[in-house]
């Protein structure tokens, strides 16, 4: 039984003559943390926007869980278990956490369709264990997210792969706009999640964050991975990244992405 839980293979996005990705083959295994890192327009979201059903791919095959997958919609990939904390946060400002937990997956007393009894008791129940299972701490889950801080903002966002049994997590960019202590609040959420064995992909460009984080660095650059680095196993420097971010470096196999 194979232990990858997420491959593409010449995953491709063209936006009419621009060729935002280009033959993306990218293996993610069980329990994994993996780092997507690049310049701005080096096709890290684009990448992610493919998986997650948020675009229709060009052309390329996404492999998940063992199936080949083709997500119409970000909803498709949640229900398959792939929760996506994307940098715009999708969350509902006038609704609070356990309504922005379940915002599309509201669990039921009575299933009447349209005129369903909602049971606001247990997701306010399940909101609390997966505050409790992450770490954040927020004071009151019925505050509307408006009237929250960015930070507990971002920890909610990612709180809501804890609700879920997600396969995967995808993480872009999910402490660029945030001080140091929601910063290591978030870290410790990603940390939490690797000593559960949940595998998670992180777009980053916080070079120390990256390294204290995932175990593998995939390099975007002009639309292509450029390099595949294993950072806990091999001598690779922050420096060494950056050469290969910026095309001062190649990696074997890898040179026509230069």
């Amino acid at each position: 039984m194979t232990d990858i839980i997420l491959e593409t293979r010449d995953l491709t996005k063209h936006y009419g003559g621009v060729h935002a990705l280009t033959g993306a083959n990218f293996i993610l295994r069980k329990g994994e943390h993996v780092a997507i890192m690049g310049d701005n327009g080096a096709g890290k979201s684009t990448f992610v926007r493919q998986i997650t059903g948020v675009e229709q791919r060009t052309r390329g095959e996404i492999i998940f869980n063992g199936s080949a997958v083709s997500f119409e919609t970000p909803m498709d990939a949640r229900k398959a278990g792939i929760e996506t904390v994307f940098q715009s946060l999708a969350l509902a400002d006038e609704l609070d956490v356990p309504d922005n937990l379940f915002l599309g997956r509201e669990l039921v007393k009575v299933n009447l369709g349209p005129f369903s009894i909602l049971d606001y008791k247990a997701m306010r129940e399940r909101t609390m264990m997966a505050l409790e299972k992450t770490g954040v701490k927020i004071p009151n889950i019925r505050n509307k997210i408006r009237n929250m801080s960015g930070g507990q903002r971002q920890c909610v966002a990612i709180a809501r792969t804890a609700t879920f049994h997600s396969k995967l997590t995808i993480m872009d960019e999910p402490t660029a706009a945030l001080g140091v202590q929601e910063t290591a609040q978030v870290e410790n959420i990603v940390r939490t999640l690797k000593e559960a064995g949940e595998p998670l992909i992180l777009i980053s460009h916080n070079m120390r964050q990256v390294f204290d984080l995932v175990d593998r660095v995939v390099v975007f650059r002009r639309g292509r991975i450029c390099a595949n680095l294993d950072i806990k196993n091999e001598d690779v420097t922050g420096e060494d990244v950056v050469a290969y971010i910026t095309g001062a470096k190649t990696q074997a196999g890898y040179e026509d992405a230069a």
